[in-house]
């Protein structure tokens, strides 16, 4: 088997692992393979061994590798912080926007989405520890700004999304997925459809699933160590 092929095996069996431990099916658990910073070749390799979904955080990068690999039955996410300069790009190429977290940003993504398209799934990202360099609404105004996101056309809000800081174990990486969770179902009672908690990367994959994520993010467990950015990306 080709590394990536392996290495994917080893992912959803940790994926399966963990639903077991929690109590859930791992089916309610969906991979978004990160390949950022890797080339085409890499997706494809993916793509044979049964990943769809990808994760892009750099939008140009992404864009490239989209057209590259048009034709393909691929989902594109993109999972990246997103600048209002640079919305047309996400509306136009991609099928999921994980990181929304200001309205701006989400009228800007509804007036460029082609309707011919179909709608724009999207995850608002939250704050949810407080970082003061991460990106992301704080979880006290989340329910103002899917209120303000579900009556745009053209953006269907599915849920939210967290990077929270890195956990030193387990149980602090559960205590903090888990109040994300928690926001997660306080706008279900308010009346969101929501389905979409994603939470969790390769170090704390685990620790998310017994959150209750929906989809985790995982890069490097998949493709290995990162190659230096592309030349004139931001890191």
């Amino acid at each position: 088997m080709l590394p990536i092929e392996e290495n994917l095996l080893l992912v959803r069996a940790r994926i399966s692992a963990a639903c077991l431990a929690a109590g859930r099916d791992p089916a309610s658990v969906q991979l978004l393979a990160v390949s950022k910073t890797f080339e085409a070749l890499a997706i494809k390799e993916a793509l044979a061994a049964g990943q769809q979904d990808f994760g892009e955080n750099y939008l140009q990068e992404g864009v490239d590798k989209i057209a590259a690999l048009r034709g393909l039955p691929l989902v594109w996410h993109c999972i990246g912080p997103v600048q209002s300069n640079k919305t047309r790009l996400v509306a136009t190429h991609f099928d999921w926007v994980h990181s929304v977290d200001r309205l701006k940003i989400a009228q800007r993504l509804s007036e460029q989405r082609d309707p011919a398209q179909g709608l724009l799934q999207v995850c608002i990202q939250v704050n949810i520890d407080g970082g003061p360099t991460k990106a992301g609404v704080m979880p006290e105004h989340a329910r103002d700004l899917a209120l303000q996101i579900a009556a745009l056309p053209g953006l269907r809000l599915r849920g939210i999304m967290s990077i929270p800081e890195p956990a030193p174990d387990f149980a602090a990486a559960l205590a903090v997925h888990l109040r994300t969770r928690g926001l997660f179902e306080e706008l279900q009672s308010a009346g969101f459809a929501l389905d979409t908690l994603s939470m969790g990367m390769s170090a704390d994959l685990e620790a998310a699933i017994h959150s209750g994520s929906t989809m985790v993010r995982v890069g490097s467990a998949i493709f290995g160590s990162r190659p230096s950015p592309v030349q004139g990306l931001p890191h």
